[in-house]
């Protein structure tokens, strides 16, 4: 099953971006990240949207951030993208006239509801300057 790995990469972006003087391109980071400028900027697009990146035109332009790390946590990121899913395993519904189904379903949906409210939590105590830290 393949892996939605946006959020690290989000997180790779800004925490290259704090590090370097200056903007960076949407060129380099995809180069950064072995991927296309295209894909680079709705990235940056939606960080924008959410006022954590801001450009800077013209000659020596590009991405900056627009507030500290200290100002961002992981649950900032992650509701950027907020139709990811924190897990992939899936409930059935194909006998919902099952009651053994039905059970099945309120167990494994509590489990990961709990599972999701405490990552989310966590989540939301990880500011972004933590992952620079060496």
């Amino acid at each position: 099953m393949r892996k939605d790995s946006r959020i690290s990469r989000v997180l790779h972006i800004l925490v290259h971006m704090d590090a370097n003087d200056g903007s960076m391109t949407s060129a380099h980071i995809a180069q950064m990240l072995s991927t296309n400028p295209v894909v680079v900027r709705r990235i940056m697009g939606g960080l924008r949207d959410a006022g954590y990146v801001r450009t800077i035109k013209g000659r020596g332009g590009g991405w900056v951030l627009a507030c500290p790390l200290s100002s961002i946590t992981l649950l900032d990121i992650y509701n950027i993208f907020n139709e990811t899913s924190l897990f992939t395993i899936g409930l059935t519904d194909e006998h919902s006239d099952c009651f053994i189904e039905g059970n099945i379903n309120k167990e494994l949906g509590n489990i990961m509801n709990d599972a999701s409210d405490l990552m989310l939590g966590r989540f939301g105590e990880v500011t972004l300057d933590r992952l620079s830290r060496r």
